[in-house]
């Protein structure tokens, strides 16, 4: 059984794409990635699986249970660590008095461990908290009660690298110890480092379910050659060279065979060649040939049985937009956050 599945789930904003036709799994154990620009749909998608966003039309479940079931998105919520994007914690409340609030509700088995660990000062009030440390309280509060699934929506954002170290053993930890991750996040190295899988997002649909290494295949390498002759522009402007750089040295990422390649090296006289492979940003930018995605976008043609207007934020939001507004008391506390916003 799966711990996440989603079956075309779509969220219009009135006539305006959330997401659309969304279909993935996360399996038992797994650490999955959710990888777009923001405004590509990733938070939206989190928060209507959570519940806090009706959907327009299709379906998901939630650790076997029916996420669009008011009760049954309940009970699932026991077992779930969810860190939202942009926590809306309480500013007048101390770290400790928010988190003895979060343990009252779910549990706290894992809370002095992790307080230590990220070394976090709970009698500091959270108003007063840099935008890092209000960080490590919300993912205190999202792990603490060592759930069975984690949703983490941008989880590293304003963490130091030492502390985006301590995170990734955290996620590797658990995963070790059973649970299953779903990862959000713009970061493709983050992204890189500890998904299985890769879900991409692209104004609101999914453009592909990949593992790392596919993702990486789809960038190609990065080729550098010198070369003893003078070198014609025109003569490496081929079939599967991309992003073509002549001088004392030609560069390019090369996306053809590797035959292909060596007949096209194989009227020079080559003093020094490299061949690496490409980053992974131009690997996931082959998604958007060039054009970084927004918001969601209006259409003249809506989906049959996708009613417009249906919720009660349907007047109001950009669809896809990762910034939207979080629960007042996020993380764990997600009984207290339930309904459209």
């Amino acid at each position: 059984m799966p711990a996440i599945e989603c079956r075309s789930l779509t969220k219009y904003y009135g006539d305006v794409r959330g997401i659309e036709d969304v279909s993935f799994a996360v399996e038992d154990g797994e650490v999955f990635g959710f990888l777009g620009p923001n405004g590509a749909g990733k938070t939206t998608a989190i928060r209507t699986l959570l519940g806090f966003l009706s959907p327009t039309s299709g379906g998901a479940s939630l650790l076997g249970r029916d996420a669009t079931d008011p009760r049954e998105s309940r009970a699932a919520r026991e077992r779930i660590g969810y860190l939202p994007a942009d926590p809306g914690l309480d500013e007048d409340r101390t770290a400790e008095a928010f988190l003895d609030h979060q343990a009252a509700l779910r549990g706290s088995g894992s809370r002095e461990a992790l307080v230590s660990r990220f070394g976090l000062d709970e009698s500091r009030r959270i108003g007063d908290l840099s935008r890092g440390n209000r960080q490590k309280v919300a993912l205190v509060a999202a792990v603490m009660h060592d759930p069975d699934l984690l949703l983490l929506d941008e989880p590293t954002s304003g963490l130091d690298p030492l502390l985006q170290e301590e995170f990734a053993a955290l996620v590797r930890e658990r995963v070790a110890d059973g649970a299953s991750v779903l990862l959000s996040s713009h970061v493709l190295g983050e992204v890189a480092a500890l998904c299985d899988r890769i879900a991409v997002l692209r104004e609101g649909r999914l453009a592909a379910v990949e593992t790392v290494e596919d993702l990486r295949s789809r960038g190609g390498k990065q080729v550098r050659v010198r070369v003893a002759e003078d070198v014609a522009r025109d003569v490496f402007e081929v079939r599967g060279a991309m992003n073509l750089r002549v001088g004392e040295t030609v560069s390019f990422t090369w996306t053809g065979e590797y035959d292909a390649l060596i007949d096209l090296l194989d009227g020079f006289t080559v003093r020094d060649l490299e061949v690496v492979d490409a980053p992974l940003e131009e690997a996931f930018m082959t998604f958007y040939d060039g054009d970084v995605p927004g918001p969601g976008r209006r259409h003249e043609e809506r989906r049959s049985g996708g009613s417009a207007g249906t919720d009660a934020d349907s007047g109001g939001g950009r669809a896809g937009e990762d910034r939207d507004a979080e629960p007042a008391a996020p993380a764990a506390d997600t009984e207290a956050s339930g309904g459209d916003r």
